[in-house]
């Protein structure tokens, strides 16, 4: 169990700055954030090293939280993807209460972003994960981007080139090692849509970029099953456990018989798809579904 004192005195007002590392200044972008580095023993890291196992092979695990009036949202559902996923990759437990502790310390403002990554540990070499009993947990903070345009307008999709590999064992599970994604956010920056819908390497629908999609075919919300590929985002699962929706496998074919459709993620919560390709959709018909999730309702307009 980490000291809290202990914690407080080790999280260090950092000032992300493009340049190099210089005492407390980490190079990683032009914001400040402040960032907490501990392993579940309570040992104190003030930075990563290059000996990182996230940095060097992936090895690691995330989640970006929404904080809203000074609260972390859906810490629970957060929590079931991080211990679930450790259990997966055969990474040690933590303590839910000490990384919620440093979670919550990391809060700054009522309205803001923490990440919570999760590496396998640091030093040694090669790929063997032996040895390696101590995860290392990283806590960061940033600026909320505003979704309100995109949740009251609505956003545009096509459909990517890439193909998502399929990996039972990975699917669902938003690991460190995303150079996909990555490459997905590059071709989505250079289309002409908003975002992508993106298949597997079957031709089977499987996310957005950075979203779950759900649509409508004959009355009834779908969604795709992601036991193949893919990552099972928190809002995601929350949306299924409040509504009727189908999990099914769906070639991108099957969308032209969608009549509704709306993109979900832990941030943004619910934007409705206003445009598949060159087809207009009905954007009302997401917001009964946008008054559901209790961060958005009332802040949508109808």
């Amino acid at each position: 169990m980490i000291d809290s004192n202990a914690a407080l005195l080790a999280r260090r007002r950092c000032h992300f700055w493009l340049g190099n590392f210089s005492g407390d200044n980490f190079q990683y972008g032009k914001f400040q954030a402040y960032c907490i580095f501990w392993a579940k023993q309570g040992v104190l890291v003030l930075q990563p090293t290059v000996s990182d196992r996230s940095f060097q092979y992936g090895d690691g695990i995330f989640t970006t939280m929404l904080v809203d009036n000074s609260q972390l949202v859906l810490w629970d559902l957060h929590w079931q993807r991080l211990a679930q996923s450790l259990q997966r990759l055969q990474m040690p437990p933590l303590n839910e209460q000490a990384v919620k502790l440093q979670a919550e310390q990391a809060i700054t403002t009522p309205s803001q972003v923490v990440k919570l990554l999760v590496s396998r540990g640091q030093g040694g070499r090669g790929y063997s994960p032996a040895g390696f009993h101590e995860p290392l947990v990283y806590v960061t903070n940033s600026p909320l981007p505003d979704y309100q345009q995109q949740r009251q307008l609505g956003i545009r999709l096509g459909v990517a080139s890439l193909q998502l590999s399929t990996q039972p064992l990975l699917a669902g599970i938003k690991h460190t090692s995303r150079l996909e994604t990555v490459l997905l956010k590059a071709e989505a920056e250079q289309s002409a849509f908003d975002d992508l819908i993106v298949c597997d390497q079957q031709g089977r629908v499987t996310e957005l970029c950075a979203a779950n999609l759900f649509f409508k075919i004959k009355g009834q919300w779908c969604t795709p099953k992601l036991d193949q590929a893919g990552v099972a985002g928190v809002m995601r699962l929350w949306l299924l456990q409040h509504m009727d929706v189908q999990q099914g496998y769906y070639p991108v074919t099957a969308l032209d018989d969608a009549t509704a459709m709306f993109a979900s993620n832990a941030l943004m919560g619910v934007v409705p798809v206003q445009q598949f390709k060159q087809r207009p959709f009905n954007v009302d018909e997401v917001r009964p579904i946008q008054q559901l999730v209790p961060f958005l309702a009332g802040k949508i307009s109808c």
